[in-house]
């Protein structure tokens, strides 16, 4: 599962808004859809990484992730990017003792 926590925020005019960060795990492709903070999905517009457009970021890469369709102020630093909404953020499920 893909997760990146947002590091900052910019919003571009006429294009969206860019959450920069370092994948955490997973892989990102553009396209693809993620959920911020496990609520409603946005699709990822575009990623890149160093001013290179990529195809998909994977993990330890520091990336940004141009997403359209919300508002600067719907996302904030700390924020959580996933690609699933069914795991909630730091859950890592459960373990028996031994």
């Amino acid at each position: 599962m893909f997760k990146l926590t947002v590091e900052d925020v910019f919003a571009i005019r006429n294009r969206g808004v860019v959450a920069t960060g370092r994948v955490e795990s997973g892989t990102l492709r553009v396209g693809d859809t993620v959920h911020i903070n496990n609520g409603p999905g946005v699709a990822v517009s575009a990623i890149e990484k160093f001013r290179k457009q990529l195809d998909e970021a994977t993990t330890g890469e520091n990336v940004g992730v141009l997403i359209k369709g919300i508002e600067r102020e719907q996302l904030n630093r700390g924020d959580v990017l996933t690609s699933s909404s069914s795991a909630s953020s730091g859950s890592y499920g459960e373990a028996e003792p031994i």
